[in-house]
Parts: structure tokens; sequence; C-alpha cells
């Protein structure tokens, strides 16, 4: 594997979006070029690193000379630290607001030495390109997503002009029609639906909704970078991969993140955690008690929230599938309320479930009882089920998610959807399958499958993600 030469240290300062999933993956790529020589500078916003300290300990992230966490101020009105804020405010922060205090910090950081010598910043952060364009500072963007997510949503805004103007998009049949119309045209993609492509870039009214705007710029800033490196390996997603390739200038595959992370020989950055919300190790305990293969472990990540008759619809279809589960809620899963469940899931689920307000869920779903995994989609959640060997039921929520499901479920074959307007029924119907079915033990063959060809990714020295990331050095040094 590539290394830089000890004594001289070139300078990435990385900027990851300000959201859970992207500050994990990123900090994960930051730690893998530590590994290979580099000096690094890891910015967070304030907020995300105050409850960073809050979650891991006021010294957690102290105590690395060549690894230093700096942070800029987000521009935000100051809300609930054990929340993520409010998505729409962060999207125009990102866009703008954030643009003074990184360039001052950026100038700030050359002088004293080390001198800034690339910017590795989250393709969700679009005035990093901006600021290394006045700067002179190169730019490489890191895209915590699959080539298959970046592709939808950059050519989802191209529906209305291919299929003609949504109708209104409710339970009627014409809605969907209009969103089971296939999409044929994405390079390297197929058996793709409409429906299967973040909404928010195609449905009625785009143009002033930020999300849209945010997430166009977002993709079409990868053009203007040196590279883009995207949290994928090679096999995982070989038809696109080589459709796409020559739209940039340099193209990186690196992933599984973690995988290629177990193979660094005594990192000091291991204590370094990723965490915004405390980890609960109870749960670890509690599965040492179960039997191989006999939990289900259920997550909707960060971001993704639910009607109090969701939550309830979940509990009850666990509660009748009779399997044991490990559930995690978080303190704002449900809009606007508290996650309340009826004293009839309390009694149908005692002695076999546990729930838990966050996890450490690479622990969890490396471990031995985990037999499936009820998620939101969202892709860090999907590459290290993958990784696992744990195949998933998947209920996803917005954004790249519903790409990933679409792929999970009908390209890779180690999923299967829930409804949107979820029933405890289907939920109970769907957790015996994965944990008892046919279905679900041919999504166990194929998730080992995937399994081993990411180990073979990142294997030494011929590995495709081994080799990309070793690439990437190379390409960081010019």
């Amino acid at each position: 594997m590539a290394q830089v030469v000890a004594n001289d240290k070139p300078h990435v300062v990385c900027i990851p979006c300000p959201l859970q999933s992207h500050i994990k993956a990123m900090l994960k790529l930051a730690k893998l070029l530590h590994f290979k020589g580099f000096h690094i500078t890891y910015v967070n916003t304030e907020f995300n690193h105050n409850r960073l300290l809050k979650s891991l300990g006021p010294n957690s992230l102290d105590g690395f000379p060549d690894f230093r966490f700096e942070t800029i101020p987000d521009g935000l009105p100051s809300s609930n630290p054990n929340a993520t804020q409010d998505i729409i405010a962060l999207c125009e922060s990102l866009r703008g607001k954030i643009m003074a205090p990184l360039l001052d910090l950026l100038t700030r950081l050359s002088d004293p030495s080390p001198p800034v010598t690339r910017i590795l910043s989250d393709g969700s952060f679009p005035v990093a390109v901006t600021a290394g364009e006045q700067l002179g500072i190169p730019v490489v963007l890191f895209y915590p997503i699959p080539v298959c997510a970046f592709m939808a949503i950059k050519q989802s805004s191209t529906v209305v002009e291919k299929l003609g103007p949504p109708p209104v998009l409710d339970d009627s049949s014409d809605a969907n029609s209009y969103l089971d119309k296939d999409v044929d045209w994405i390079p390297g993609m197929k058996d793709m639906r409409v429906r299967d492509l973040a909404r928010f870039c195609w449905a009625r009214d785009t143009e002033d909704d930020p999300l849209h705007n945010f997430s166009m710029e977002a993709t079409e800033n990868a053009h203007k970078a040196s590279a883009v490196v995207f949290h994928t390996f090679y096999t995982l997603e070989q038809d696109i991969l080589d459709a796409i390739s020559s739209m940039f200038p340099k193209l990186f595959a690196i992933g599984p993140l973690q995988l290629l992370l177990d193979r660094v020989p005594e990192d000091p950055l291991k204590p370094v955690k990723y965490s915004l919300w405390k980890e609960e190790n109870e749960c670890l305990q509690w599965l040492d008690t179960k039997q191989p293969n006999s939990v289900v472990y259920v997550n909707f990540g960060s971001i993704a929230v639910m009607s109090p008759q969701h939550l309830m619809e979940f509990g009850m279809g666990l509660a009748n599938s009779k399997h044991h589960f490990l559930w995690i809620i978080r303190p704002d899963l449900v809009i606007g309320e508290s996650a309340i469940l009826p004293t009839e899931f309390v009694n149908e689920t005692k002695g076999r479930g546990l729930i838990a307000s966050w996890c450490q869920q690479e622990e969890v779903l490396n471990h031995s009882s985990i037999g499936g995994f009820l998620t939101h989609s969202g892709w860090n959640s999907t590459i290290e089920s993958l990784s696992s060997g744990v195949p998933m039921l998947c209920w996803p929520f917005l954004g790249d998610q519903l790409t990933n499901c679409r792929y999970t479920c009908k390209v890779w074959g180690i999923g299967m959807e829930i409804n949107k307007d979820v029933k405890r029924d289907e939920v109970e119907k769907l957790v015996r399958e994965l944990m008892e079915g046919d279905k679900g033990k041919e999504m166990k063959k194929n998730v080992m499958k995937w399994k081993r060809l990411a180990e073979d990714a990142t294997s030494t020295p011929n590995g495709s993600s081994t080799r990309d990331l070793d690439d990437l050095v190379r390409h960081l040094l010019l």
C-alpha cells in the first residue's frame, strides 16, 4: 500500500457535510489518509463538534498532533443538541452562509505550516469548490454514497423532460402509473422506475425546492473537482462505473471504508469514534445472550422521521413476528412527539426485545446473533450490512435512500422493500420471511457473496479499492 514519505507530510483539509452519516464516512477516509502519511485537519461545524465531545468525552479528540480537529460556525440558530438540525436550513447555509468562515479557516490553516496542499470536501458541501478556487487549492470531492445514487440524483431533473410533468402524487392510479414508468436513460443503470429516484429532484415545483437546488449543485460540482471519490467498490457497481468513468477527470471507488480500516496495523486513531449520539454498550451485552442469527436489528438512521402511527405499526409488526429484536429509537424519531408504544406491545415483547436510543452499529451488525436488518436504506447502513453479511428489510425515507433500496432489493438481491404506508401485517410477514423463509435464505446467500467480494476489493495488494486508495494518494501528492 502506497505511503507518503514520513518527513514530507502534505496537508489535507477534510470537510464533511454536517450530518451524522457524512461525518462518519469522511472521518474513516481521513483516517486512511492519515495512515498513508498525510497531515489531516478535519473540519466540523461548531454544533456537531460539541455533539461529538458530548458523546465521546471532552478530551476524546485531543492528542493527535498531525490529525487535528477544527470548527466553523454554521450560521444557524441554536437548536436541540440531541437532534439533527433542520435539513432545509442546513442546505441553505451550506450554499452560502458558511463560505466566509470557511475561507477564514483555510487561510489561517496555512500559516503556520504545514500549508494546505489539498481540500478533500464532501460533495454535499458546495462552497468548498469555490473556496478552493479562490485560494488556489485543488479540491477532491468525496461522495459518501454509491455511484448509482449519485447518477440517479444527477439525472432526476430530466424526468419531466423525458416523461412529461407528474400528476398530483397521491394514491391514485394515475400517480402510481407515473411512478412506475421506466427510467432507461441513465448510463449503466437498468430496471429503474421514477419512484426509485429522489422525489425532490423531479416532482412539481422543484425549482423553488431548496433540497432540489442543493442536490443539483452538489452533483454538478463533481465536474469542477480534480477528482471524485465514491464510497463503493468496483464489482458492486461495475456497469455504472464503466459507463461514467470518462465523465470525470479522475474517479476512485474506495470502499467499504471500514474493511480498509480493519487492515490498518496498530491504528493510533482507533479510539476516535464517529457518533453524534452516545452509544449504549448494553446493546452488545444483550446480544451476547441470544442465539446466532436470531435477532432483527432495527435502526432508521440519523435523519428519517415517522408518524406515531408508523411507529405503532412497526412495533406491533415486530411484536407479532415473535422474533427477537434490537430497536434503536432516537429521541427525535417520531415527528413532534415522544416515541410511545402501547402496553400491548410491551407485554407481547417482554424478554425478546430491547429498545435503545443509539448503538455501535457496525459492532451490532457483526454480532453473530443478528439475522437481519430493518433499515431506512441510508448508504452507511447499507454497505455496513453488506460488509457484515446481513440481509435487509428496506423502508427508504428520502433522497439517495430510494435508489439504494432499489439496488439492494432488485440488483444485488439482498433486501426486501416495505411499503411506504407501513402496516403491521406486512411488517410481520416480511420479518418472518427474512428470518425463516426461503426468500430470506436466498438473500443470506447473496449477501454472503457480496461480503466476500467486498473483502476481495479491500485485500492487499491487488484489491480494486486498495488500488484506488493508492491512486488517490498519488493524486493528492501531485
